[in-house]
Formats: structure tokens, C-alpha cells, sequence
């Protein structure tokens, strides 16, 4: 199993990437898409009308235990993941985190959430996680690991330092990823690349590829089109299936 994970500040194009990289690979292999994002905008890159969230499943399991019946704890949460949470497509399938609206402690709850989707990753070949921007997901355990982190970083100094803040608190927390990439977003001229070149190259992070501004992309957000009919021969979708073979290809190797 090959589990890549999409960061970085909001408004980089993180969903963008994610969702491409699940249009391309969802082609080859058996994949799961996860949408951990509290935002959730996933689902409209992709085309895909969820289902319920684990955050809404999660707050039924808090307030009503009545409908459990025989079952365990875990089992009853496992056996709702499978038949409410996961959204089945022709291609992969899709889970929505989400985030809970009540109130309380949720840490029994996240724990034997942690034990099921462990359980749930293992079935798949490829596992693509649309993440928030950071890595708490990881930090407290929610999502167990993942081979491949993709921080995306437009040419703003947002993004730019949100990316730093990233490959800071891998190393900080020790997180055991096989490895960091960066992956330069919406450049739009040799200046802006340079600008991404020379931050990778002082933060000491391997630069994955260079995506170019897309009029086409942001036309389809403006008509709120699913970005994977983007034309699959467009030098954008180009780009994004080379990163899917190169890691994809790495994991297998």
C-alpha cells in the first residue's frame, strides 16, 4: 500500500492536486480517498456527492449507545464507516472526515477511530489524504502514517512559510514519513520558479515538479466544474500524472 498525503496552506491548490492525483491512479490501482480537511472541498473537485462525515458519525456515537445492540464499541463504529461513511464511485472510494459540531471530549471516540481506519487503509493499494495545513491528522495519531508527504506552495509568503512550518514539525514530532516533497503551484513565469527553486533548495526540501497557472482551473472554479474534466492531455494534468507515477512507482519499487 502507497499512502500520499496532500498539504499546505489553503488556497494553494492542495484539493486541486489531491484530486487529480485520484483521477490518475484511481485508473490503475484500488484507492481510497480521504477528504481530512475540516473545509471539505474534496468532494466538488472530484464530481462526488458524500456521504456522511466520520465527525457526524462520530457525534452520534457520543450522544445515543442504544442502537448497538450486541455489538462492541469498535465494531458497531467500523460496521457505520463501512455502511454510511464510505462513498463508492466506479473508480476509488471516498471518505469524509469532516469535524464534529458538539461539544465534549472525544477522545474514546478518535481512539477506536484511529484502530478502524487503520484497519480500513489496509484494503486498498493507494491511499490519497486531501489534509488541512499542517499535519494534525498525523500529530495525533488519527491517520497512523503515510509514505509520501506533498507540500504545495504557491509563490505568496504564506504559502511559502507555511510549507517551512511543515517540514518543521515532521522533524519536530519525528513523524516517520519516506519523504518530504515540495511541489510548486500556479507558477506563473520563470521568476516565480526560481523563487520556489531557491526555498527548496534553503529548506532543504526536494522539489517534486513545478505546476503552471491555469486559466482553464480557475475558470472551472468559477462555474464550480469538477476539476478532473480538465483535459487529461493539458500540460497541468500532464505534470500532476508524472508526480503520481514517480511515487507511486517509488512505493512499488
Amino acid at each position: 500500500m502507497v499512502t500520499i498525503a496532500v498539504t499546505g496552506k489553503g488556497g494553494t491548490g492542495k484539493t486541486i492536486i489531491s484530486a487529480l492525483l485520484i483521477h490518475f491512479l484511481s485508473k490503475k490501482y484500488d484507492l481510497l480517498a480521504v477528504d481530512a480537511d475540516p473545509d471539505s472541498n474534496l468532494p466538488d473537485a472530484l464530481g462526488v456527492t458524500p456521504r456522511k462525515t466520520l465527525g457526524e458519525i462520530r457525534e452520534v456515537f457520543q450522544v445515543s449507545r442504544d442502537e448497538m445492540g450486541t455489538l462492541n464499541k469498535e465494531q458497531w463504529l467500523e460496521g457505520k464507516i463501512y455502511s454510511e461513511a464510505i462513498t463508492e464511485t466506479d473508480d476509488y472510494d471516498l471518505l469524509v472526515m469532516g469535524r464534529p459540531e458538539g461539544e465534549g471530549c472525544y477522545c474514546f471516540a478518535n481512539s477506536l477511530l484511529r484502530g478502524v481506519l487503520r484497519k480500513l487503509m489496509k484494503h486498498y493499494d493507494v491511499v490519497v489524504i486531501d489534509t488541512e495545513a499542517g499535519l494534525e491528522h498525523f500529530s495525533r495519531g488519527t491517520i497512523s502514517g503515510a509514505d509520501y508527504i506533498l507540500v504545495v506552495t504557491d509563490m505568496s509568503r504564506k504559502g511559502l512559510s507555511t510549507a517551512k512550518r511543515i517540514k518543521e514539525l515532521s522533524s519536530d514530532l519525528k513523524l516517520n514519513f519516506k519523504k518530504i516533497y515540495l511541489v510548486g503551484n500556479r507558477i506563473m513565469n520563470e521568476d516565480g520558479a526560481e523563487v520556489i527553486k531557491k526555498f527548496a533548495d534553503e529548506e532543504g526540501l526536494e522539489l517534486l515538479e513545478l505546476l503552471p497557472y491555469s486559466e482553464e482551473i480557475v475558470k472551472f472554479d468559477i462555474e464550480g466544474k469538477p476539476v478532473v474534466m480538465l483535459d487529461d492531455n493539458s500540460d497541468y494534468s500532464l505534470r500532476v500524472k508524472k508526480i503520481a507515477e514517480k511515487l507511486v512507482g517509488d512505493g512499488n519499487g
